[in-house]
């Protein structure tokens, strides 16, 4: 058969399954733009009082509006209302209907603390269970609202009551189920506010029962410390924190644990903070003494009353944001505030979406401000929205269009092979085969179980560009890894491009153990990490550029030093010290830097520090408490004691690091020389000798001046020694060094003798009894230290 007539074959049948495959795209791609995500809830209560406009609500702002509150009568066990705001419950739905159809109301049911002895009086007789479900039911059509709400019940009193409660429940979805059917109307809505944890004590919501009859638990995620009732200041619905101080994360693992869907959480968003009353000023009075609540009489503060009083009465308060805790606070004299503003409204919703929850409820829509917060939280997720589109679009599109041209490709290379044969040679494949392996093998690292995110892979030729090809102007400094150079961009992004030496002892490992961690640990204080290169047989890091270089560029030189006075040490000791606080409480695991010095902390613009190069780092689970390993890393008077001479690393050993350095930046002293009358003695037993004799001044740098600080350098030279100790178990952790730094008031513990120190065997002469092998004194990262 002539080739022509096969090929003019295999054209005519292509050309038909290209027209199918056209018609699929089409279909394909209208579905996708006609197509929407899953719908997320955006709930927010309507607290009803004397004379509120319902009619305002911006009502397109929210998919569910929970209107609030009913009660419980004690006697009949019926729903009532109060009849000054009776006439503004029966015309919500209407109201909220007329302006927005889509959104759905419901009626929410309040069953406070000091109702539920009567709650749980009425759940223990069946009588009394079915009055309340049929009159919950009444009361909701009655006043057109398409679901129920429960608020105020907590996992308290006995197990049984939580049983009861579960009976109820059951009962509940019943009686829901049986009305809709007998009067054709949709079924209503059963949801309840859950409290931070599923359990308290011994006593735990009746999960199971949950979980089959309500539509969604919303999970209060605030109001954890109070003024009223806490003396100590801590944020009221921080997000993440130390497992020992409530915060939302680990609710919301607590109630996946116990077995609740994340599909039916929904996270509350709090629209108001809590005014304290400071004892004694506080640069960032976090776990500071309270004398009590402030501005309100309960402390509690609304978002727009809130705004109005910064607007009219505080133009010079000190406002900022905690981005580990996710929280923002304000600071007026001894008026301490904290609440959430943009920043962290948008932060938690995003946490709504990368944790699978159902949505988010809001507490309360009228304390908004123009709603702002509402739509900073509805924009969040449209964001979402939007690129789930877009993406599943742009993934319809392009792999319909690679399948035609797969088929049109096929179809002329059996023509083009009959014709002539070609041997391949592979070359390209095999030149490529690997760079490729370590491109997937940086991104489909298990170590935090997900792939790293919005990382560049750059080019050899671009990153050669962007340094003037690694010109010695360009060079910024050099460290174990290699050398470090500035560059930009062509889109005038300035970077920083750590270059593997040739002659390091680091390897692929190491390199890729700092793409992922870095780029996957946001934080404000730890350095980002942008992309790399391993084009040409080179491993590269692609940084955000750091302008003021590294800490010991100013701790160790004495014409520098004096750009570093006490506010601005004190602002980097406390950077670092959030920055350790997010690796070793924080996050999803517990990261050991094992590697923290003067010259990884890193400044930008504001001198506002970073912790830097995790090539040596290591994670932990949370519920591990130590490693061991026989390859020591480090560099020389930041290592721990324990690391040295048994291999053993933890939490413990980055204290200790921290705590030279804390000593460094008070005095300016480095660690690798000796100090004292004789020149004997190692800068940790230097310190802690003029410490025990009550000459600490003298070991600090002359140059800094405490008097106007709230943070004593003499109190910072004993937590210092504190970090030191010989013993990892008479550390603090970091959690504790952070509250001893915040708060001046509470007591210190006294500091044994540090390690390495040459009077711990009552030997004054001797040397430290360990042994330093391809190591130098100028902060040279050791690749084996050696125990005697």
């Amino acid at each position: 058969m002539p080739l022509c007539y096969m090929c003019g074959q295999h054209s005519s049948m292509s050309s038909k399954l290209v027209a199918l495959f056209l018609l699929i795209l089409l279909y394909l791609a209208l579905k996708c733009h006609c197509s929407t995500p899953q719908s997320r809830v955006q709930a927010g209560y309507y607290y009803m009082d004397v004379g509120n406009l319902i009619s305002d609500i911006n009502s397109k702002l929210f998919t569910h509006l929970i209107c609030a509150f009913t009660y419980v009568n004690s006697s009949t066990y019926h729903l009532s209302i109060n009849s000054s705001t009776e006439q503004q419950f029966s015309t919500f739905a209407l109201t909220v209907k007329i302006k927005n159809p889509s959104v759905t109301t419901l009626l929410s049911i309040w069953v406070g603390r000091e109702h539920l002895p009567n709650f749980f009086s009425m759940i223990n007789q069946s009588s009394y269970r079915n009055s309340f479900v049929q009159s919950s039911i009444e009361t909701a059509r009655l006043y057109g609202f398409q679901g129920l709400d429960l608020r105020g019940v907590v996992p308290t009193g006995t197990s049984s009551e939580m049983a009861n409660f579960g009976t109820l429940l059951d009962e509940w979805r019943v009686a829901v189920n049986s009305e809709a059917k007998n009067s054709s109307n949709p079924e209503l809505l059963l949801v309840m506010a859950g409290n931070r944890l599923p359990a308290l004590g011994s006593v735990i919501y009746p999960i199971d029962s949950m979980r089959r009859n309500l539509d969604w638990v919303h999970v209060k995620a605030y109001d954890y410390y109070l003024p009223g009732r806490d003396r100590v200041t801590y944020f009221h619905a921080a997000l993440f924190g130390p497992s020992n101080m409530a915060n939302t994360d680990n609710g919301i693992n607590e109630w996946k644990r116990r077995g609740f869907l994340p599909s039916k959480l929904v996270l509350g968003l709090p629209f108001h903070g809590y005014a304290w009353t400071l004892l004694s000023p506080q640069k960032n009075p976090v776990g500071a003494a309270s004398t009590g609540l402030a501005v309100t009489t309960d402390g509690s503060v609304s978002y727009n009353y809130f705004k109005w009083f910064i607007r009219n009465y505080a133009h010079e308060a000190v406002s900022g944001y905690n981005a580990t805790a996710v929280v923002n606070y304000w600071t007026f004299g001894l008026i301490w505030i904290n609440y959430d503003d943009v920043e962290a409204i948008r932060a938690k919703v995003s946490y709504v979406k990368q944790k699978g929850l159902l949505g988010y409820n809001i507490f309360q829509v009228r304390n908004d401000d123009n709603w702002v917060l509402s739509k900073a939280a509805a924009k969040e997720l449209d964001d979402e929205n939007q690129n789930q589109k877009g993406r599943l679009l742009v993934i319809v599109l392009v792999s319909s269009s690679a399948t035609i041209v797969l088929l049109l490709g096929s179809v002329w290379v059996m023509c083009y092979l009959r014709k002539r044969k070609v041997k391949s040679t592979g070359i390209v494949l095999k030149a490529r085969k690997g760079q490729e392996a370590k491109v997937n093998g940086i991104a489909t690292t298990g170590n935090l179980n997900t792939n790293v995110p919005d990382l560049e892979a750059y080019s050899y030729a671009d990153i050669e560009m962007a340094t003037n090809k690694f010109s010695f102007e360009n060079k910024l400094g050099e460290g174990g890894y290699g050398p470090v150079y500035k560059g930009v961009l062509a889109n005038k992004q300035e970077i920083a491009v750590k270059k593997l030496s040739k002659a390091s002892t680091q390897g692929f490992e190491e390199f890729k153990n700092e793409v992922t961690l870095t780029a996957k640990l946001q934080h404000v204080n730890l350095v980002r990490v942008l992309g790399f290169c391993i084009e040409m047989d080179e491993q590269m890091l692609i940084y955000e550029y750091m302008p003021n270089k590294s800490l010991d560029f100013y701790l160790f030189d004495s014409d520098r030093r004096f750009l570093l006075d006490w506010k601005k040490s004190v602002h980097i000791i406390e950077g670092i010290t959030q920055g350790l606080l997010y690796l070793q409480e924080y996050s999803r695991f517990t990261i050991i830097h094992r590697d923290l010095k003067a010259s990884n902390i890193l400044l930008d613009n504001e001198m506002k520090p970073k912790i830097s190069d995790f090539g040596m780092a290591k994670i932990f689970n949370k519920d591990e408490q130590e490693a061991n390993t026989g390859r020591i890393m480090g560099t020389y008077g930041y290592v721990s004691p324990e690391y040295v001479k048994k291999g053993l690393y933890s939490t413990k050993s980055d204290v200790y690091s921290f705590g030279v350095l804390i000593l460094q930046i008070i005095s300016g002293k480095k660690n690798a020389c000796f100090y004292g009358l004789n020149e004997n003695l190692i800068l940790l037993e230097y310190a802690y000798d003029l410490w025990k004799s009550g000459k600490g001044m003298e070991f600090m740098d002359p140059s800094l001046d405490d008097t106007v600080s709230s943070c004593k350098l003499i109190r910072c030279l004993q937590i210092g020694l504190l970090c030191v100790q010989e013993n990892a178990t008479d550390r603090p952790s970091i959690l504790e060094v952070f509250s001893m730094l915040k708060s001046e008031s509470a007591a210190l513990k006294i500091p044994k003798i540090p390690a390495f120190s040459t009077k711990e065997n009552g030997d004054e002469g001797t040397k430290p009894q360990f042994q330093l092998e391809n190591c130098s004194i100028n902060d040279t990262t050791l690749s084996q230290m050696v125990a005697r």
